[in-house]
């Protein structure tokens, strides 16, 4: 048998499948397919349009998929460039368009509409805007392309807007929240205010804008601009600037001259004035740098932003949610149609920590006098003041300051527009109890044991060349103990303890107090550090580190917190500024025992009674701390200059540590205890 013959039979049953499988003659497709092909066109046409207009792109959507009725009555001027116009005053940031699928083999008839439910929403600078319309296709044949169009109507860009409306975007500012202290006092309030503005059209003469410039006390450039804002009609009210209701004549001034109108408004106020500057801060009229970073949340150029402090730091709370009135004004002077309106929404009252008459109390104290205090409560962490002298009225920058006013505090004696708490200083002899902590808890200081030191210099070795540690007072009777050390402030004792405690374990110390650690603040404030590496390279950098002065450098905030530990059990806690957060949150906790904390309190009560800082030592309070003076080291290069440091609280009811740095003490003839007396006073007004 051939073997062949399997493989020939295989062949002709493949010839004869594939025959079996030839399309027989063509068939006219069912009725059913047709219309579900009809169907599918529509909707993606449909599809395609939503998504053009999801990413604004008006230009496809009018030239491939607008009908020639809605293209010969609208234009491309109306349907492209004005729904641009209007999105971009809108602030459109976002729009999402979704549509109804039709149910599975819907008929849409070639000669009939094909209507589909559509939701709009898109972000504005005031809010979300959302409406509900129906998206009409018709089937039509342009040129050689037949396919599903659009037919279009203004009420696709906002509900009841029509061909010839003038479309105007009124945005209505919320009202801003205010600040008020632990004890509800205000400290930014809102009060009231007129807006002085133009209508350009009975505006529009040189000598009108001399006039109101004269009043205002402002440019005619700042006039122009105002008036010269894209969004401007002849009769619509231009705001120019605020005046407080309270300056009755500069709304007089105003009043004469034609073509000015005035608007009631909401003014910025700080009651507490400089006391409290630079810490709350102030709002002023957004910067073009701002508005470009921010325009997408709904600011505009004639808009008042936090520009310094608090102001600043809690801007979104504050501010609230602005609110939009869109306005269709009709041809041929028929009513107005509001489109759109979104009411304002208030901002928050953000109640503060800030203790506002112990803040004023403070500053006062320090008579504008170069320095930085701080208070905090050593319980909580809270803290009640922060205050930086000398200072300015924030007042005069809501008003609208002028560039000759700023110059002038910008040059004044004291530079009152530096932010000292915010920068870090030489701490001196302040540091000590802190030193002296470091020592117990490594053993390094044996609180019952003393050193005979004698005379005014000391040095290691002979190694250290000229460099020596000088003490102020060497009539201190000999052994020194830490009790002595701490209430004579003695250089030298804290000098050799540095050395025994030894670099790693005196840097690890100061970790433990929080040094090169971001200090936890709403504000952003200058960490301290003990020396610009972060190690100590030589014993006289030890030495010189241990009693504050090398090149350590403090926060007053931070400094004020070290003490926390002395007084509350051994813990620091985190600055807070609010009153709603709930438990106080622990920054260290642990750095002293609390038998050392009670020899550091008793040696800081002893400073004042018996040592050198005597102005503290009033009769109404039992006044305990530290003093110190210390070289002006703010990395400004300065020599010759001393701050003067107290640290200080209410021995017998310690509810608030007050930490104080003047500078400039070198003048004073009791140096460090000048500023203790000024502690002492504030203590004492503030147990009244």
């Amino acid at each position: 048998m051939d073997k062949r013959l399997p493989g020939i039979f295989t062949f002709i049953f493949l010839i004869i499948l594939l025959a079996g499988c030839q399309d027989g003659p063509e068939q006219e497709t069912a009725p059913e397919e047709a219309k579900a092909d009809e169907v599918s066109e529509a909707e993606t046409r449909a599809q395609q349009y939503i998504e053009l207009w999801n990413n604004q792109e008006f230009s496809k959507m009018y030239g491939s998929f607008l009908n020639q009725g809605s293209k010969d009555l609208y234009g491309s001027l109306n349907y492209v460039t004005w729904q641009e116009e209007i999105y971009d005053q809108l602030g459109v940031s976002d729009i999402n368009v979704t549509y109804a699928p039709t149910e599975e083999g819907a008929d849409y008839p070639k000669d009939a509409p094909a209507d589909f439910a559509i939701h709009v929403e898109m972000e504005t600078l005031a809010g979300p805007i959302e409406f509900e319309g129906t998206l009409t296709l018709l089937h039509e044949t342009h040129e050689e392309m037949e396919d599903w169009f659009v037919e279009w109507n203004p009420g696709f860009i906002l509900p009841r807007l029509e061909l010839g409306d003038e479309v105007e975007v009124r945005m209505t500012e919320a009202k801003r929240g205010e600040l008020v202290d632990r004890n509800d006092k205000p400290i930014a309030v809102n009060s009231e205010a007129m807006m002085i503005g133009v209508v350009p059209q009975n505006f529009n003469t040189p000598e009108q804008k001399q006039k109101l410039a004269r009043a205002l006390e402002i440019d005619v450039a700042e006039i122009d601009a105002a008036v010269g804002k894209s969004w401007v009609q002849p009769h619509y009210f231009v705001p120019i600037k605020q005046v407080p209701a309270s300056d009755q004549l500069t709304l007089d001034r105003v009043f004469a001259i034609p073509g000015t109108k005035q608007e009631k408004s909401d003014f910025r106020e700080y009651p507490y004035g400089e006391a409290l500057a630079h810490l709350v801060g102030y709002i002023g009229p957004i910067t073009a740098e701002q508005l470009t970073e921010l325009e997408d949340k709904g600011y505009g150029p004639n808009d008042l932003i936090g520009r310094q402090g608090l102001e600043r730091a809690f801007e979104e709370q504050l501010r609230g949610k602005p609110g939009v009135r869109v306005i269709a004004h009709k041809p041929g002077g028929a009513e107005p149609v509001t489109l759109f309106e979104n009411d304002a929404g208030e901002g928050n009252v953000i109640k503060l920590t800030i203790d506002a008459e112990l803040q004023k109390s403070i500053f006062e104290s320090m008579g504008g006098e170069p320095g930085a205090s701080a208070a905090v409560d050593p319980e909580t962490g809270e803290t009640l003041a922060l205050v930086s002298s000398p200072s300015y009225n924030p007042n005069e920058f809501v008003k609208g300051i002028t560039g000759s006013r700023y110059d002038e505090l910008a040059n004044a004696a004291g530079n009152p527009l530096f932010n000292r708490f915010a920068a870090s200083y030489s701490p001196g002899s302040a540091i000590k109890p802190v030193t002296a902590a470091i020592g117990l808890q490594s053993g390094a200081i044996d609180p019952e044991e003393g050193v005979t030191i004698e005379g005014k210099r000391w040095q290691l070795n002979g190694s250290w060349g000229g460099f020596h540690i000088t003490r102020l007072h060497d009539d201190v009777e000999n052994p020194i103990d830490l009790h002595k050390a701490l209430v004579y402030s003695d250089n030298i004792y804290f000098a050799q303890k540095g050395l025994e405690i030894g670099r790693e374990d005196l840097i690890s110390g100061y970790a433990d107090f929080g040094f090169t650690d971001a200090i936890p603040f709403v504000l952003n404030l200058q960490p301290s550090q003990v020396t610009n590496e972060g190690t100590l390279g030589s014993d006289g950098q030890t030495a010189d580190t241990a009693y504050g002065q090398g090149q350590m450098l403090v926060n007053i905030l931070h400094l004020a917190k070290m003490y926390e530990p002395f007084l509350n059990g051994g813990t620091m806690y985190e600055a807070s500024l609010l009153m709603d957060e709930n438990e106080p949150a622990v920054w260290k906790e642990g750095v002293v025992s609390d038998e050392h904390a009670e020899l550091l309190r008793t040696a800081m009560r002893g400073a004042v009674t018996d040592g050198y800082a005597k102005s503290a030592n009033i009769g109404e309070v039992a006044v305990a701390g530290k003093t110190g003076t210390a070289e002006l080291k703010m990395r400004t290069g300065e020599a010759g200059k001393e701050n003067g440091y107290f640290v200080g609280y209410d021995s017998e009811d310690p509810g608030v540590i007050i930490a104080m740095m003047i500078e400039g003490i070198e003048d004073e003839g009791n140096g460090s205890d000048y500023v203790a007396g000024k502690v002492a006073g504030v203590l004492k007004k503030h147990k009244e």
